[in-house]
């Protein structure tokens, strides 16, 4: 058994190993929030350091982290730029689902990863839920290939890829397709017009009579029924991207904090970070920054053991499911709690533009709307008091028994 000093050991390690890529990805984030910069070069370093493939088997040329190691390090880069883990998050999903394939196509694509691959995402149609057909279709054609058509909204990191992970309709199955990027009649575009979460390239992608091979069309589209390890993971990711800005936003006050010698006639200390009441604000940021984290890593602990020798221990979904939501609903609150309150320290000067703190707030509230809370603490209270299984697909859409 792995003692927590050798996981802390090991989590440390590969926290030094990325820290000058972080270090240089922080340095440029407010310039690009500020541009609207999409960070093509921030990627660029995460796929040359090989973070991109640290889930990757060792055998295969990865570095084979653990999860709780790998997230440990994604809460590092959400606290660089948060929204890179977000750009990412289906290519790290979909890095889990060739693992779990241990096949020869699996492997391919695993050492694909390692040499540079990147992939996105286009799965996302507004309305079209659990219950609908996606309009985006695949036909079979002549050659023995198919053709797809259709229009994808919310394609996150799709943009930064090589790849595309594309939900369709095959005869009224749904399907995943593996798409080349640069491929005819693909078009990607970002229009992604929310106000956080700016630069993860999450625009519509049109597919117009792209041609696809037959060993692209890989396994079941998503939202079909029945558990599975994916909803916990991707939960989690958007949950390490919460843990990330709290901790960058309490260095970032603390930094602003340290520098200030302005403070009120009414105060209790001449400088500001002699304050007790501005240290107070400054200890609650960081506990909040703290058990973020520390929510994240007990996640990522199950499913280390949900996805442990690359298979899916199915017996323990359920229990993977539960801590996600659980924690979910904590970290959440904590967070947006916590970029609000940063700006207690200061007067008006706290709230310029130029610093772009505003920014924490943003992008924690924008997270946060992914698989709304709202409904997660009652299907946790109706499956602990009930039994009623844990709501694995969460896509948007009609509810089954609704269809008009």
């Amino acid at each position: 058994m792995t003692t927590s000093l050798e996981r802390t050991t090991a989590g440390a390690s590969l926290t030094e190993r990325f820290r000058p890529v972080f270090e240089e990805i922080a340095a440029g984030a407010v310039a690009r929030e500020r541009d609207r910069e999409l960070p093509f070069d921030a990627v660029a370093l995460l796929r040359d350091a090989g973070f991109t493939s640290l889930r990757v088997p060792t055998e295969l040329g990865g570095s084979g982290v653990t999860l709780r190691e790998f997230f440990g390090v994604l809460v590092d880069l959400a606290a660089a730029d948060s929204n890179l883990p977000q750009a990412l998050r289906v290519h790290f999903s979909f890095v889990e689902d060739q693992r779990l394939a241990r096949s020869d196509d699996g492997d391919a694509w695993l050492r694909a990863v390692v040499g540079g691959l990147i992939a996105g995402n286009a799965i996302t149609e507004p309305g079209v839920g659990a219950v609908d057909r996606y309009r985006t279709v695949l036909v079979p054609d002549p050659d023995g290939g198919y053709v797809l058509n259709g229009t994808k909204f919310y394609s996150t990191g799709t943009l930064y890829a090589g790849i595309i992970v594309v939900a369709a309709d095959l005869d009224g199955e749904r399907v995943t397709v593996l798409v080349d990027s640069e491929a005819d009649g693909v078009q990607r575009v970002d229009d992604w017009d929310g106000f956080g979460q700016r630069l993860t390239a999450s625009g519509t992608t049109t597919f117009t009579d792209v041609r696809i091979p037959a060993d692209r069309v890989v396994g079941p589209g998503y939202g079909s029924p029945g558990p599975t390890y994916a909803t916990s993971f991707l939960q989690l990711v958007q949950l390490a991207g919460l843990a990330g800005i709290a901790q960058r936003a309490t260095d970032d006050i603390s930094d602003w904090v340290r520098a200030r010698t302005r403070s009120y006639t009414h105060a209790v200390a001449d400088l500001p970070r002699e304050d007790p009441l501005v240290q107070q604000v400054i200890g609650r940021l960081s506990a909040a920054a703290f058990t973020a984290r520390a929510a994240v890593l007990a996640v990522a602990d199950v499913l280390d053991d949900v996805l442990a020798d690359r298979v899916e221990h199915t017996e323990l979904l359920s229990a993977a499911e539960l801590s996600a939501a659980q924690a979910q609903i904590t970290v959440i609150d904590l967070v947006l709690e916590a970029t609000s309150r940063l700006f207690d320290v200061g007067g008006a000067s706290v709230v310029s533009a130029d610093l772009r703190l505003d920014r924490h707030w943003r992008n924690a509230r924008t997270l946060a709307v992914h698989n709304p809370v709202v409904y997660k603490s009652r299907a946790i209270g109706d499956y602990l008091l009930n039994g009623t299984e844990l709501p694995y697909a969460w896509s948007a859409g009609r509810r089954p028994g609704n269809r008009p």
